[in-house]
């Protein structure tokens, strides 16, 4: 029997309808695998935008750290040989800021006085010195009381050598005059801010003459590159007085040295 010429000769429509299935399945891989290309590229691209949004926008900036071989700036001299320093520490800024802080008490327990000395650098904002003065009295009363949530008030003023010194206390105080008084003392040129607060005394009076006692025995050490700093502090030196005479109470003491409302003097 013999085979039909013809069909050898042709391809067969079977055949033919599997090579173009096969075509177009090869068509359809190769546009899955470019467009699975493409959104690989895209995914890299923004892959690669990630750290730079990062730096971008940091999630914090870096703050105060200890200066732990920083040289002290300052010294104040013992006012209370019972009491003696029980801590000096340093801090600097990233932005050039810089903090020297003392805290006396007894040995393993809570100070009963602090004086804070800063020196602002760029990470200090002029503008912003109403809210500075806010957040300031803020850390005072933090400082004082160990805790957040406590507001504080005006207290009067005490003269010291630098001039006279704000004082605060912490607002509804159940101690009453067993409070602890805060001070701040502002700078403009050089800049500078003291700071502190005190416990010491039995009487807010007691406590007012420890504060004056405490800035008249501040001294400066080294003044570096700041000779406007080194002029302040010598100035300060011409009028320095004693710590006996600042526990003698002034004549206007119930007026503008006193920590209670003004009275009223003399007959109407």
């Amino acid at each position: 029997m013999q085979s039909n010429p013809e069909y050898h000769a042709g391809i067969h429509p079977a055949l033919t309808s599997f090579a173009d299935e096969c075509v177009a399945t090869l068509a359809r891989l190769i546009v899955y695998i470019g467009a699975l290309m493409l959104l690989g590229i895209v995914g890299l691209q923004l892959w690669d935008e990630l750290p730079v949004a990062g730096i971008i926008e940091p999630a914090g900036k870096p703050g105060w750290s200890v200066a732990s071989r920083s040289r002290p700036a300052f010294a104040v001299s013992s006012f209370d040989p019972a009491e003696k320093s029980e801590a000096y520490e340093i801090f600097r800024h990233p932005e050039g800021g810089r903090k020297e802080v003392f805290h006396w008490g007894p040995q393993g327990e809570k100070p009963v006085a602090e004086l804070e000395l800063y020196r602002p650098g760029a990470e200090f904002s002029p503008s912003s010195e109403a809210l500075s003065s806010e957040s300031l009295a803020f850390e005072i009363a933090v400082r004082m009381n160990g805790e957040g949530g406590r507001e504080v008030e005006a207290a009067g003023v005490v003269d010291s050598k630098f001039g006279t010194v704000t004082l605060l206390r912490l607002v509804r105080n159940p101690d009453g005059a067993k409070a602890c008084l805060g001070f701040i003392k502002r700078f403009g040129d050089p800049a500078l801010q003291i700071s502190g607060w005190s416990c010491q005394g039995s009487g807010l009076a007691a406590r007012r003459a420890a504060i004056g006692c405490m800035l008249n025995r501040l001294t400066l050490l080294a003044a570096g590159n700041e000779p406007k700093l080194a002029e302040l502090f010598a100035r300060a030196e011409l009028r320095r007085g004693s710590c006996a005479a600042a526990a003698t109470p002034a004549v206007s003491a119930d007026w503008v040295m006193g920590a209670e409302n003004p009275r009223l003097r003399g007959s109407l």
